[in-house]
Parts: structure tokens; sequence; C-alpha cells
């Protein structure tokens, strides 16, 4: 008899937690579906050995029933642990929160119930304790305690999975397999593996993510065919920066993982695009010993990469600790006269004031310095129709073109444990991002002897501030015999852009087969002011995670908002209400069938005919899918299908002008839609297996049924997968 895999809360429905075949393929339409991308394989019964001794991992598992308690613990472990159902009838569990290792976490949750695990071949048996004889003592029960955070950390794990909960989606600490919502996970060990090294090479490994290269320093990235312009770091929305602030060269040397919720995320991140909301997750300075790590790397182009990252306790017994992790690179390019100088730097210090709060600050910087950069593409035909034919390594840029961006953010958060297993936190940031650039776009299209193109050349300076509070509370509460959770929240934030310009008088460009990179610098003239846009936005959000029964959970939430927006000779204002709501059922212990729906709203700037403002533009994304997490979470899959659609987006109202101007009037219609399916596979195929590959398709079409973007493609594979032979090497080739 095999353990069947445990992996969710209620799984306790028939006698006994032991099957003769794996669910693996128990749901034979549904595994084809998932499964049906390339690689995207599942386990097979010999790989599903567990491991009994394992080092020890942070848990938060609230206090109630039982079989609930065990079953997350298991997942969240992964471990493989076989129940008599009977045993655990009408039992609780005083919960377990802390760092501890799979025998005595086990051991924690058993305390007081007459039962206890034991290891064998096969993972963890359930059993009832042998009473003690007479003479024998009994140990007092071990305390498990520890710095207060979810369990979502992927360093150290050697997963392309996550196998602890996220909270990006709803603010919940959900599983993937429990987020009703299609979410992406890049771990630690999938970026080091990869070498990924900026935020727009990691996003092409993210399944439903496109990435399209504007020039030589910008890429964008799309989701479901809408620009992605949410950010968060540590769950806390950034201001939306444009690419002009490299936001798609960052380096993911300073996070510990990198969270991707596809579709529309009002709920916590407020004003945005429906594409996705990307959640950069900071290192933490967690580890109580001194640990550490360095790198030196050589590339093509004279690229030449040094990391370091250091975790040290700053007082005996690592009450308070630091870590430090940076990274220098310079690199030059296939691209003629282009080279790169970037850093990045975090610094962090957590200090435990008491068992139950810890405090947290830190300061991230990231750098860029690219000379001789690129603006925009070349022209792809001549004046007559005939293709160009650029050689790979030309470029525009010219001896005096650069592109210097600088991000700074400071930060501090406080986190508290209470004794019912609520939490608080609380979290302040300062976000400062500078850019200065010389470029050079050409305009027109050459004939075929080179000549005809136009140069517009440009000095830029642009900076955005940003102040950001968020309080949250999350915690169990009981409601007619069943156990739900709660979370609420306060954000604001308040930022500052300013930008403009400098006046220019331009050269001929001349004979563009001749170019060398020499063009004259232009003569600059004065800065011009363009503008200076202050935004507030402040918020109350909260979701319920309701138990309607055992294998059924209703998460509902919603956010009310306050935007405004004050510019140089303009104010908007908007109150927005966004709703959430996703529908669980557990189908068996390893698949999970959900719905849901999710909107998110953009203010915009376009006026009617009488003056005012429209209202936002709100994208609103359906979804419904199946999730399957198998060996206690070590492999997920999931398959997702979607619908998004835009409301109120601007059309020019026939020749209408807004009253008492010269400015074209608009009225609102709807706008872009999208569909499409997703397919997701991470984790663990076999021991020394990890696998992440996911395909995607996409149909993006405007208001009239015309394509948005005929030029890209519908479909996306992307394949990674890494097996480490016995010792230390592994191999890992990609596709995509």
């Amino acid at each position: 008899m095999k353990p069947c895999f445990t992996g969710h809360d209620n799984l306790m429905k028939r006698k006994t937690m032991t099957c003769s075949t794996p669910p693996l393929f128990r749901h034979t339409p549904v595994a084809l579906a998932i499964l049906a991308a390339g690689s995207l394989l599942g386990p097979t019964p010999g790989n599903a050995q567990a491991q009994t001794i394992q080092s020890a991992r942070h848990y938060e598992i609230p206090a109630g029933p039982l079989d609930q308690a065990l079953n997350r613990f298991a997942a969240e472990a992964g471990i493989l642990l076989t129940i008599d159902a009977s045993l655990t009838a009408g039992k609780q569990s005083t919960g377990l929160k802390g760092d501890t290792s799979p025998a005595a976490g086990l051991q924690k949750l058993l305390q007081g119930t007459g039962l206890e695990a034991v290891p064998g071949n096969n993972g963890w048996q359930l059993r009832r304790a042998p009473v003690p004889v007479s003479g024998e003592t009994t140990l007092a029960p071990v305390t498990v305690s520890a710095q207060v955070e979810r369990n979502g950390v992927t360093e150290g794990s050697g997963s392309y999975t996550a196998t602890g909960p996220s909270t990006t989606a709803t603010g919940l600490a959900l599983t993937l397999r429990e987020t009703p919502q299609s979410i992406s996970v890049l771990t630690r060990q999938q970026i080091e593996d990869q070498n990924l090294t900026t935020l727009g090479e990691a996003a092409k490994y993210v399944t439903g993510i496109s990435a399209s290269s504007s020039d030589s320093d910008r890429t964008d990235l799309y989701s479901r065919g809408f620009y992605i312009d949410s950010y968060q770091y540590d769950g806390v929305p950034a201001a939306a920066l444009n690419d002009f602030f490299g936001t798609s060269t960052i380096d993911p040397i300073l996070y510990d993982r990198i969270e991707v919720v596809r579709g529309a995320t009002g709920l916590l991140t407020g004003a945005g695009n429906p594409g996705a909301s990307v959640n950069l997750i900071r290192k933490r300075a967690s580890s109580k010993k001194f640990t550490g790590s360095a790198s030196l790397g050589l590339g093509s182009w004279n690229d030449r990469r040094a990391t370091v990252d250091i975790s040290t306790p700053l007082t005996e017994g690592g009450r308070i600790r630091a870590r430090v992790a940076a990274m220098a690179e310079e690199r030059d390019s296939h691209l003629d006269r282009y080279h790169a100088n970037n850093r990045a730097l975090l610094a962090t210090v957590e200090a435990d004031l008491a068992p139950s709060t810890t405090l947290r600050i830190g300061w991230e910087h990231q750098s860029k310095r690219p000379d001789g950069v690129t603006w925009g593409g070349l022209p792809m035909v001549y004046t007559d129709g005939t293709a160009t034919q650029w050689r790979r390594s030309f470029s525009i840029g010219t001896d005096w073109t650069y592109w210097d961006t600088t991000n700074d953010t400071v930060y501090a958060g406080l986190e508290h444990q209470f004794d019912n297993d609520w939490s608080l936190r609380a979290h302040v940031s300062r976000l400062e991002s500078d850019y200065e650039s010389k470029l050079l776009y050409l305009l027109r299209q050459p004939d075929s002897n080179g000549e005809g193109l136009g140069a517009y050349p440009n000095f830029s300076r642009q900076s955005i501030t940003q102040d950001s509070a968020n309080v949250q509370a999350t915690g169990p509460f009981e409601l007619l015999g069943q156990q739900h959770e709660a979370v609420v929240g306060l954000t604001n934030s308040e930022s500052r852009y300013i930008y403009g310009n400098y006046a220019y008088t331009a050269s001929a460009i001349g004979d563009i087969f001749q170019w060398d990179g020499s063009y004259p610098e232009p003569v600059w003239g004065d800065f011009r002011p363009l503008g200076d846009d202050r935004t507030r936005q402040s918020a109350l959000y909260g979701a319920l995670r309701l138990s309607l029964a055992d294998s059924l959970k209703l998460i509902a939430g919603g956010r009310q908002s306050r935007w405004k927006m004050t510019g140089l000779t303009t104010v908007r204002e908007h109150k927005q209400f966004t709703p959430y709501a996703g529908l669980i059922y557990d189908l068996d212990p390893v698949y999970t069938a959900y719905a849901s729906y999710t909107d998110i709203f953009q203010p915009q700037d376009y006026r009617d005919t009488s003056g005012a403002y429209l209202a936002p533009v709100i994208g609103k994304n359906y979804e419904a899918g199946v999730k399957a997490a198998y060996l206690g979470g070590q492999l997920n899959t999931s398959l997702a299908v979607f619908r998004v659609e835009q409301d109120n987006v601007a059309v020019l109202d026939g020749d209408n002008l807004v009253a008492g101007t010269t400015t074209n009037a608009y009225r609102a219609t709807k706008g872009a839609t999208s569909k499409g399916f997703e397919v997701e596979v991470t984790g663990a195929l076999t021991k020394g297996w990890q696998v992440a590959s996911g395909f995607s398709r996409t149909i993006a079409s405007d208001a009239a049924g015309e394509r948005l973007y005929p030029r890209r493609s519908d479909n996306q594979w992307h394949l990674f997968n890494s097996y480490r032979l016995p010792g230390t090497w592994s191999e890992s080739p990609p596709v995509h």
C-alpha cells in the first residue's frame, strides 16, 4: 500500500488515508489537460519516497482541527503522511508557529492528542502513542519560537516551485493550489540556475508573460495582452514606473523570489492594467548564524560580474541579525559602442524585539550606467519597400548617448504575532528613482543609398519619489463550526513625478551606411519642464476565506480606493470600489477546481464635451481552472482559461470639442478583449530533477474585433529543467 500524497486542509473523508495507487491520474480528463504541454509530466510512484530527515523551516499553522493542521503541515514540509481518519476525528491541534524540523513539528502538532508520527520507508505513519509504563517519565513538551513571518521563503529549498504560501493575490496566506488565480513563482534556485540577471530576462520564463525589447535598455512586459504596470516590493505597491527608469533591468540578486499573479489585481495594487502584478520579495536577515556566498563570472562580450551575499548575527543568539547582498557588473555587447556598468545592493537588519515581535529595516539600491545606448529600433524597409539588411552589431548609439538610472528604497517593517494566531504588520518605505539620458532616435526611412533619415536627439531628466505606508491584520476565526480566515488593511501612498527635457538643434544624419557613431552631440538649450504630477492613493481593503464546507472555500473581498492626481494645470480625482471573488473546490487530495472574478481600474486624462474627465478604465478578469499539488506540494501543475475585458475606454467623440477649448472631446466605450488559456508545471519530477515549464495562448482584439498585436506571437512555451547528479554537479538545459 502506497501512502497518498497529502497537500490540503480537508482530506479526511475516507476511513484511511492509504491507497494502492497514487491519485496522480485519478481524474483522467483533467490530468491529461493539465499535463498536455510538452514535458508537463507527473511523478511516478517510485519517485514518491519521502525524506524523513530534513532541515528546519518556518511554519505558521493556526490552531484548529487536527486533520487540517496535519495536512497543511505535510504540504508545507513536503513530506508524505499516512493517516487513519478515525484517529483524528474530533481532535484539535494547538497549531505551530516557528522554525522546526518535520519530526519536531509533528510532535508539536500532536501534543496532547494521544497520537504520534513515526518515520518509515514511505514517509510518516500516524498511530496511537504507547502509554508509558510505571516508572517512565514523560518529558515536557518542546516549545518552538522564531521570528514571525509567513513561510514563503524559497532560498535553500532547491526547488523550482513554491511550497509555502503566497500573499500576493489577496493578502491571505494561500498556497499556489489555494489561490483562485493564475500565479507563478520564480524561486531563488531557478534564478540562480538560469543565471537570470535582469527582470526582463526572468520574465521570459514566467508562463503567460511576453517580453518586447524596445531598444538596448528597455524591455516591455505584457500579460494577457496588456502592458504590466503593477509592481510590488514585499507586497507593498510601488509607483507605476515607466521603463525609462530601468524597471526591466532590475537585478534579481536582491530577491528571494519573484511572484507574478496574472489577470486583474486591483484588490492589493489599486490602479493599473488588468495584465498582471509582479511582486519582488526581498531577501531577509533570518539566519542566526554566519553564512555567506560569493561568485565571479566571465562571459561573452567582456562580461564581468561579481556577487556577494553575507548573513550574520549581530548579537549572541542572533536576536539582532544583518544581511548584505551586492552585485557589480561591467559588460560590452554585440552592439557597437555599447558598454554597461551596473550595481545592486541590499542591506537589511532584523531584530526580535520580543518573542512575537520583529522589526525589520533595509536599504535597496539599483543603478545602471550604460553608454552607447540605442533608442528605438532600426528601419525595417527602404523607401522603395524593400527590406533593409542591417548587420547584427549595427547600432544607432553614438559616442555621447547614455541612459543612467538610479533606484533607492529605504524601508521598515514591524510584525507582531498575537496569542490568538492573529498577526499585525506595519510597513513604511520611501522610493527615489531618477533617470538622465542623452539619446538619438532615427526618423523616417532611408532610400536604398542610405540617405533620407532624420535625427531626433533628446536630453531628458525625470524623477519619481514615493512615500508608502501599509498596515495589515490577518488571522483565523470560527463561525458555524468552521475555521475561516480574514485579512484587513489600510494603505496610503504619495508620489511625485517630475519630468522635462532640453531644447536642441539637430544635424543631418547623412549616409547611414557610413555610420560609425561619431554623430556630433547637439548644442543643448535650456531645461524645459513638462510635468510635475503629484498622485495620492489611499485605500481600505479586506478579504475573507470562508469554509462553506470541508472541500469548498469562498474568497470574497474588496477595496475602496481614493485616487487623486494634481498636475501643473489639472486636478483629477476618483473614488473606486474594486471587488474580488473566488470559489475553490477540492476534487480530492490532489486536484482543486476554481473560478474567480477580479478587476482593476486605471484613471485616464481624457475629457468629454462638458469638460469632465472620463471615468477610469475598468479591467475585468474572468478565470476558471484546475490546479494540482503532488508530493505534498513539491510538484505543482495548473490549467487556466481566462477572458479579460476593458470598459470605459476613451475614443474620439466625432468632431466635438471640450467646451470652451480647442481640445478634441472623447467618450467612453468598450475596449480591448483578450482570451486564452495557460498551462504550467513547476517543481520536482523525481528526486534531483526540477522542471519549470509553461504554455500559454492569448488572443487580444480591440472593440472592433481587430487583432491588437498582429506581429506578436499568440502562443508561448518555455521549458527549463535541471537534473542534479549524485554529489554536487547538475545539468540545466533551457528551452524558450
